[in-house]
C-alpha cells in the first residue's frame, strides 16, 4: 500500500523475472548453466504489519496465480516422520492446482538445523530441514516466504531463495498516507491526520489500520455521532502498550 520505491522495484523484479522465464531459460539457454534456477523463491521480510503479506497476494494477483498458503502449524505433526510427509502433500497440492505456494511465518520450518541432537525431536527437526530443502530443488515454481525473523532462517535456506525483499517501518509521508486511507470519506471526525503521522513514530500499517478501527468501534459504543481524536489518541497508545509489555517476554 505504501511502500518504497526500492520496495515497489524489487516487487516488479519478482513479476518480471516469471514473465520472462521462458526467454530466459529456454530461448537463451540457461536452463543447461542454471538448471536449478528455474524455482522462484522470494522471501519477504521485516517488521509485523509492514505489509509482507498484502505483497504476497499482490504478487499472485499480478501474475494471475492462485495462491496456496501455507502456515506451519498446518503441517506440524506431533508424530515422528509425519510433518515431512505433510510437507510433500503441500507442495504436491501447488502442483496439481498451479498454485503459489505462500510460507507465512516461514522463519518456523526454515530455521536453523539442531546440530547437537541430544533428543527424538532434533532428529525430526532437522528431517523435515532436509525434506524441505529437497523439495524446494525440486519445485519449478513460485515460492513465496515470509518472516518477521529472517535472522533464523538457516543459511542453507537463504542460498536456495533467489530474492529478498525487505520491508520497513512506514516514514512520516507513508504515514500520513496510511491514516488518510484509513479514514472513510463516510466518517465525521475531527482528525488531524498530519498531527498523528508526525507523533506516531515507529507503528505499522496494521497499527494504523487496528487504531482506527476499534476507535471507531468505542465511539459507535458510546453513542456518538462520529470519530473524535482523542479515541484515535487512545487506540494507538494502547497498541503501543501492549507491544512494548510483548518485547518484555
Amino acid at each position: 500500500v505504501c511502500s518504497s520505491d526500492l520496495v515497489k522495484d524489487e516487487i516488479l523484479d519478482v513479476v518480471n523475472y516469471a514473465d520472462n522465464s521462458y526467454l530466459v531459460f529456454e530461448i537463451w539457454g540457461f536452463k543447461r548453466t542454471h538448471k536449478f534456477s528455474k524455482r522462484i523463491g522470494i522471501n519477504l521480510y521485516g517488521p509485523p504489519g509492514t505489509g509482507k503479506t498484502m505483497a504476497a497476494h499482490a504478487i499472485a494477483k499480478q501474475l494471475r496465480r492462485k495462491i496456496l498458503i501455507v502456515n506451519y502449524a498446518d503441517v506440524e505433526s506431533k508424530y515422528v516422520g509425519e510433518t515431512p510427509k505433510n510437507l510433500r502433500k503441500v507442495f504436491e497440492a501447488g502442483k496439481s492446482t498451479n498454485s503459489i505456494l505462500f510460507f507465512d511465518e516461514a522463519d518456523a520450518i526454515l530455521s536453523k538445523r539442531v546440530t547437537n541432537m541430544s533428543q527424538a525431536v532434533d532428529v525430526s527437526v532437522n528431517q523435515t530441514r532436509s525434506v524441505m530443502l529437497m523439495l524446494m530443488n525440486e519445485y519449478e515454481d513460485f515460492i513465496i516466504f515470509a518472516t518477521n525473523f529472517i535472522e533464523n532462517f538457516d543459511p542453507a535456506f537463504m542460498r536456495r531463495i533467489s530474492i529478498h525483499v525487505k520491508f520497513e517501518l512506514p516514514d512520516l509521508d507513508c504515514r500520513r498516507r496510511l491514516w488518510r486511507m484509513y479514514i472513510p470519506p463516510e466518517l465525521p471526525n475531527n482528525i488531524d491526520v498530519e498531527r498523528l503521522a508526525e507523533k506516531y513514530d515507529g507503528i505499522s500499517g496494521s497499527d494504523i489500520s487496528n487504531a482506527m478501527l476499534n476507535a471507531a468501534f468505542k465511539a459507535a459504543r458510546q453513542g456518538a455521532n462520529g470519530l473524535d481524536e482523542k479515541l484515535v489518541y487512545e487506540a494507538v497508545e494502547n497498541i503501543l502498550e501492549s507491544k512494548a509489555a510483548n518485547a518484555k517476554n
